[in-house]
């Protein structure tokens, strides 16, 4: 395969128009860089190319000859390979058993293990994927995970590879080693297309880039020859700004303590004895590779867990036994990590949405009674105020885009002024729009001297927001840095557990 062409590709879901005469070529040799906001058209497009969809018109061409994918298989058949966000792994067989399944070598249903092993490890070998062949792959981490999946494509011999947004789970130090792959894989002669929301990853990685806007081809260039603010520009069709933010000035008293803090869990999910400090006026962000303790470090401070031992003080009150709805009333405001399972009710209206778990306190309530009239003007205040794109405030929140729903949240979290916000991947899954909407948004709560615990797997969202930022891995904090200080070589192995910890600040 030499080219890979999509020409004037359209698709349409009933009154949506998907893509609207999309046209790109991907080369041998080359990487090309595809990004575009959520609702862009990325994901049909990629579907089409890889059989899951039909378009409704346009074409694919290999070599200038049309070809027709009717389902993945036809795909495959004809040099590609998808690498997809969720790996398609099978964590109880063997890293051999997971690349060579539904293409296994040997005669008469019997696999010839030695030759499927040879195979593999030559693969390896030659594009630098050192992997385990032996080991289940439910004993691996991501960064292995990632080349397993790379290694099943390249064994089907793939000639164009697809991945789509690849580092989202990725340290920095195994982002790095995947772009090296990539590289070595445009360096003897395979063609591979990189989707992701990334301006940096392109930048390090790609050879050209298209942007795509509303489903449709906006921007094209070569990587050289352009500059992440432009890409920013037409991406969103207007100036952003993600420059990093600091506090204005010193940090005040502690809002939040977290002082020896254990519990028990299934592997990396217990905490070991976890202790910090975030104070009036500054953020302290938490880094780590996912499942190192995060997620119940932010259950103990939301008060959905008590801890094994160890104390959790919001201002003057030790909270540790307190439930969610007690430190709510009291100094807490949550940003979710899954704003769709645990912050909104997504068949609720707006209005309901922006108002819950603050309905009882003045104006929007009183005495256990609650002002349908105080409400609605709330809500309407804050889908003004926060830039919520909503027709009618009455309407169900389940009708609105992953940003919408996103900026609802942090309006409802921010609108009455707790002394402390909880903010749990606050920018996952949401466009480049809505995320300088949430750092301006952190920036200000700050400002006006909140504090802020933000835990978040993009390393660039803690440089960009902290003040400090601590390292957690295997359930310990193993570094701290102050932000202006912080070396992202070093926080990322140290997230990955390859260096020695840090001194504490």
């Amino acid at each position: 395969m030499q080219t890979l062409t999509l020409d004037a590709i359209t698709k349409r879901f009933g009154p949506v128009l998907a893509d609207d005469a999309i046209s790109l070529t991907v080369r041998s040799g080359r990487i090309l860089g595809l990004i575009g906001e959520n609702g862009a058209g990325k994901s049909t497009l990629v579907s089409i190319l890889y059989g899951l969809h039909r378009p409704d018109s346009g074409r694919i061409l290999i070599d200038g000859r049309e070809v027709r994918f009717r389902s993945p298989g036809d795909a495959i058949a004809h040099g590609l390979g998808m690498v997809f966000q969720h790996f398609q792994l099978f964590a109880d067989m063997s890293v051999l058993e997971n690349v060579v399944y539904g293409a296994e070598p040997g005669r008469w249903g019997v696999l010839d293990r030695k030759g499927a092993a040879r195979r593999v490890a030559a693969l390896a070998a030659e594009y630098g994927l050192e992997v385990p062949l032996d080991d289940p792959v439910g004993a691996l981490p991501v960064g292995v995970l990632q080349r397993v999946e790379i290694l099943k494509a390249l064994y089907r011999r793939a000639e164009l590879l697809i991945l789509d947004e690849p580092t989202g789970v990725l340290t920095p130090p195994e982002t790095r080693a995947l772009f090296r792959v990539l590289r070595t894989l445009a360096d003897q002669g395979h063609a591979v297309l990189l989707i992701t929301h990334k301006l940096d990853e392109i930048a390090a990685v790609a050879d050209e880039v298209v942007v795509l806007r509303d489903g449709r081809r906006v921007f094209d260039a070569e990587v050289g020859a352009t500059t992440p603010a432009e890409l920013a520009r037409h991406l969103t069709g207007r100036e952003v700004d993600l420059r990093p933010r600091r506090a204005v000035r010193p940090p005040g008293d502690p809002v939040l303590t977290v002082e020896h803090v254990v519990t028990t869990g299934a592997g990396r999910a217990a905490l070991a004895g976890v202790s910090l400090t975030v104070r009036s006026g500054e953020i302290v962000g938490v880094a780590g590779v996912a499942g190192n303790g995060q997620e119940t470090l932010a259950a103990i401070v939301a008060g959905a867990r008590v801890p094994d031992s160890g104390t959790v003080t919001l201002g003057a009150c030790d909270v540790t036994t307190w439930d969610n709805a007690r430190r709510r009333d009291a100094a807490l405001a949550h940003i979710p990590e899954d704003r769709n399972s645990a912050g909104v009710a997504l068949d609720a209206s707006v209005i309901t949405n922006l108002t819950a778990g603050f309905h009882r306190r003045a104006p929007l309530g009183a005495h256990g009674l609650v002002s349908p009239r105080a409400m609605r003007a709330h809500a309407r205040e804050l889908v003004v105020r926060f830039g919520i794109r909503v027709a009618d405030p009455t309407a169900a929140v389940r009708g609105l885009s992953g940003g919408n729903v996103q900026k609802l949240v942090v309006a409802r979290e921010l609108a009455h002024r707790s002394p402390f916000l909880l903010a749990e991947q606050p920018t996952r899954g949401i466009d480049l729009g809505a995320i300088e909407f949430v750092y301006r948004q952190l920036d200000e709560y700050r400002s006006d001297g909140g504090a802020v615990l933000l835990i978040s797997s993009e390393l660039s969202e803690l440089l960009a927001l902290a003040d400090r930022i601590v390292v957690l891995t295997d359930g310990s904090i193993v570094g701290e840095f102050a932000a202006t200080d912080a070396d992202p070589e070093r926080i990322g192995a140290l997230m990955a557990g390859t260096a020695i910890a840090a001194e504490p600040l």
